[in-house]
């Protein structure tokens, strides 16, 4: 029967400290590549240059955004919709076919603390009895030093973490001159650098699995994102059941005949796969809002069907019907829907990306004047052009007028050269004779991108008439 108290709480509702067993096999060594790539890429992601810029920065305060060699500016906030959205409808489509595997698989919160907080506890504490006999010991000199010790290396971690996630929003090279130059030079970057690091001690040393089942509302979502044919960690109760501990048949009767117990299932009862479960529960109750798809219990049965010389799969991938004898379908309306959803979402970004020019341009109405001006049989227009390199180098920029008519057109800079994601400002005057002007004169502004020959034309009304 299903509990109705959640694996990491005691009966009177007190938090139960959790202590996960360590666990060895296919799936934990997996994920552990899994992590180490996630990790890697993490810390990683904000050093290495690609386009003489960070493979990732955000640069909120300048609005400059470096991707894996493309850049950036407020402009394109646009594009980040369609990334977020491609990335919801992809999680839609996971769950839907493989169940929460995100969480126990890719999730920050599960990748940090199983692939680096974990690890360092057991190394000061020790494997799971020893960790749950020091929890229960009063405090003596060893158990001080052995927490010090660790929230030590936890506190360094943190810092190290919460560094590079600052190292996101500014260069290495900026983030190294601000530990140069202090706290005090740069207090808001140091308050938040600090509270990041609190965040993270006050998460991965205590709250832990609570940020999932308790905080994390995407847990909540399961039960409509789920369908009979959602491939989910689960127990195979008609294998396994009823359960019961290895022991000889008994006899009975004068003449030896065996007893008249049922036959038990797969199952020892040995609750090996509770004891390694990151939030406590007993994947035997069936599938749980609570249970990440970390797979530790896999590997920890099958580990005990290998030594009771027992086939595997007793704890594995399958779905509902599955469990029911029934096939499972692979295609179906949601996943398709999904699948459709998300490719229209990358397809729309792919397209968007590919004819992106890489510099923006545009002509406006000079401000704070007359948007025309009349002098005799001449007729003046002031206009102001815009344009902004999203170039990751420096790159020079050629400013053209073509009108229809005859004109005189005096351009400020016709030539600029500007910096990666910086813009430049360059008044433009037209004149045209009134006698020209019988019929309406569309002016086109041509900025041509030297460094690729590409080139923009925007459309302006001449007025006047």
């Amino acid at each position: 029967m299903t509990s109705n108290i959640l694996g990491s709480m005691k009966k009177d509702g007190s938090r139960l400290d959790l202590h996960p067993a360590d666990v060895k096999g296919v799936w934990t060594r997996w994920r552990r590549v899994v992590f180490a790539v996630l990790i890697g890429f993490y810390v990683l992601a904000p050093f290495i240059p690609v386009g003489g810029h960070p493979m990732i920065q955000l640069d909120v305060q300048h609005r400059r955004f470096y991707l894996f060699g493309w850049t950036f500016n407020s402009q394109d906030f646009w594009m980040v919709v369609l990334l977020l959205l491609a990335f919801a409808f992809g999680l839609l489509l996971v769950t839907a076919w493989k169940g929460r595997v995100w969480c126990g698989w890719g999730c920050p919160q599960t990748v940090f603390l199983e692939g680096l907080y974990r690890p360092i506890e057991r190394w000061f504490d020790g494997p799971r009895e020893v960790r749950i006999r020091l929890a229960e010991e009063p405090m003596s000199f060893k158990k001080f030093a052995r927490r010090a010790g660790k929230y030590a290396v936890f506190l360094a971690l943190s810092l190290g973490i919460a560094h590079t996630a600052t190292a996101l929003f500014v260069s290495p090279k900026e983030l190294w001159l601000m530990i140069e130059e202090g706290p005090a030079s740069h207090l808001e970057a140091f308050g938040l650098t600090i509270g990041f690091t609190a965040i993270l001690m006050f998460n991965f040393t205590w709250f832990r699995e609570q940020f999932c089942v308790v905080l994390c509302p995407y847990g909540r979502l399961q039960s409509v994102l789920h369908d009979r044919d959602s491939v989910t960690v689960a127990y195979r109760e008609a294998r396994g059941e009823p359960r019961g501990k290895i022991s000889k048949p008994a006899l009975s009767g004068v003449d030896g005949a065996a007893d008249a117990r049922p036959k038990l299932g797969d199952c020892i009862d040995c609750k090996r796969c509770v004891a390694v479960c990151p939030t406590g529960i007993d994947i035997r109750d069936g599938l749980q809002m609570e249970c990440l798809a970390c797979t530790q219990c896999i590997d920890a049965c099958d580990e005990v069907m290998d030594k009771v010389k027992r086939p595997r799969g007793l704890i594995a991938f399958a779905s509902q019907n599955e469990l029911l004898g029934q096939p499972r379908r692979t295609l179906r309306p949601r996943l398709a829907v999904y699948a459709a959803l998300m490719l229209l979402a990358l397809g729309t970004l792919g397209v968007s990306l590919g004819t992106r020019t890489p510099f923006e341009a545009n002509i406006f109405r000079a401000r704070g004047g007359m948007p025309f001006i009349v002098d005799g049989d001449v007729v003046r227009n002031p206009f102001e052009v815009h344009v902004f390199n999203k170039h990751t180098a420096r790159a020079r920029f050629t400013v053209e007028i073509r009108s229809p008519v005859e004109a005189q057109v005096i351009i400020g800079t016709p030539a600029i050269e500007l910096e990666s994601l910086t813009d430049a400002h360059v008044p433009v005057s037209v004149s045209i004779a009134r006698s020209k002007l019988q019929t309406p004169v569309d002016l086109v502004l041509v900025v041509t991108d030297q460094t690729n020959g590409t080139a923009r034309e925007k459309t302006i009304r001449f007025l006047g008439k």
